[in-house]
């Protein structure tokens, strides 16, 4: 491609950014199914193990298939560099692990997936790195947490399963002046809706089994920095710990990249009209989407976000019985923890995704039993109504029994 990539817009970019055709002028990304390379003698294998020369070494350190990925997802999300891993939580687990050591300091919002929660408030400790929890939408806490020098910052906005935004601009001053890096995790917003560099992030990271994907097929992860962070910090700690992203698993996103935008736009009006629709019905007790006038944080997510996202979260009476009564009538939904999917998938986040956080803190996240979280696919939004109405009605049926 002659023209300068980045002056094409998102939807080109996904579909033309990054491409490195081979000498035979293949028309999609060509597939390397390699373990190593080889050198044109000793001299070149010496210079690039010193690093003098460009030269592919391992597929553990780069594959060209991985290097169309990194940047096809720099171009879209305004990066200077990339990393891909294995899976999502790989991606923040090295985000973290490379640039903390014993006697730093994390401040984290509360409001986190489940696995990521327990890296901060488990793994993190371990290795004799504080961990400070803070609720998110609440700058006082955050301001009175940042008062100490710290080395990082974890979040998540819009979160899981909740929906919750932070003030990424505010923590990521506070953060700064606190002397830490801010990392956040985009899964929900995708680079789409919502680009965290542009609002003073400093590292963002994805799992790129959800939307990237979005088809259900590969897992695979995503770091996103400054190039220097990457290059210094980061590519040491994935060259010899090994989180390496499968060459098959990036072919697969790059094909999912050129329907990005598509499936997106397309989840995200269909979510809307899905919340709109369950806020109506009897039995639903509250719903939660960004742009809903009752979300407590709607005008700061929208001022974030270009759109409120693929997920919408939703508590039911009767609470995990009543939960499990509207799952089970679905016909249609897929009961799956996975989201981000062409397909409609329902999860229990109580006994699934946030089973291991402990009841207490489920309680500050307001993860009640009643609590559903819908990643709204492709499907016609009036066939998910008719099956969402299903399930309503079982739960409704077993009130009245």
């Amino acid at each position: 491609m002659t023209i300068d990539p980045s002056k094409l817009r998102p939807a080109t970019r996904l579909v033309q950014g990054g491409v490195r055709r081979t000498a035979y002028g293949e028309t999609a990304e060509a597939l390397f199914l390699t373990s190593g390379y080889v050198y044109d003698d000793a001299e070149q294998a010496e210079a690039t193990f010193q690093g003098t020369v460009e030269h592919y070494q391992y597929s553990r350190f780069g594959n060209p298939t991985l290097t169309m990925l990194e940047d096809r997802l720099c171009l879209v999300e305004g990066a200077e560099a990339c990393r891909t891993t294995a899976t999502g939580m790989a991606a923040v687990n090295a985000a973290l692990l490379a640039h903390l050591k014993a006697g730093d300091r994390v401040v984290a919002s509360r409001a986190l997936f489940g696995s990521c929660h327990w890296i901060v408030s488990t793994l993190l400790p371990k290795f004799g790195i504080e961990s400070v929890f803070v609720d998110g939408g609440n700058l006082a806490q955050w301001r009175d947490a940042l008062s100490k020098p710290t080395n990082l910052v974890l979040l998540e906005t819009p979160s899981n399963p909740m929906l919750d935004i932070v003030d990424l601009p505010a923590v990521a001053e506070l953060a700064h002046a606190a002397g830490a890096i801010v990392v956040v995790d985009n899964v929900f917003a995708t680079p789409l809706l919502q680009q965290p560099l542009t609002m003073g992030a400093d590292v963002v990271v994805y799992s790129c089994t959800k939307h990237i994907d979005g088809q259900g097929r590969v897992l695979g992860g995503a770091i996103l920095a400054g190039r220097k962070w990457i290059n210094d910090v980061l590519q040491p700690f994935i060259r010899n710990t090994g989180p390496a992203m499968s060459p098959f698993n990036a072919w697969i996103l790059l094909k999912g990249l050129e329907t990005l935008a598509l499936r997106v736009d397309a989840g995200c009006r269909a979510a809307e009209t899905i919340a709109e629709f369950l806020a109506s019905q009897a039995g639903v007790t509250r719903v939660w989407y960004p742009t809903r006038s009752d979300h407590p944080q709607q005008a700061l997510a929208m001022k974030q976000m270009s759109a409120g996202g693929t997920v919408v979260t939703f508590e039911v009476a009767g609470g995990k019985d009543g939960a499990f009564r509207v799952m089970n009538g679905f016909e249609l939904i897929a009961v799956s923890n996975n989201l981000g999917d062409s397909k409609s998938l329902a999860t229990h986040p109580a006994t699934t995704t946030h089973s291991k956080i402990g009841e207490a803190e489920r309680v500050k996240l307001g993860i009640s039993d009643g609590v559903i979280r819908l990643s709204v696919g492709l499907e016609d939004p009036e066939d998910l109504k008719d099956d969402l109405r299903r399930g309503l009605a079982a739960m409704n049926l077993a009130k009245a029994a």
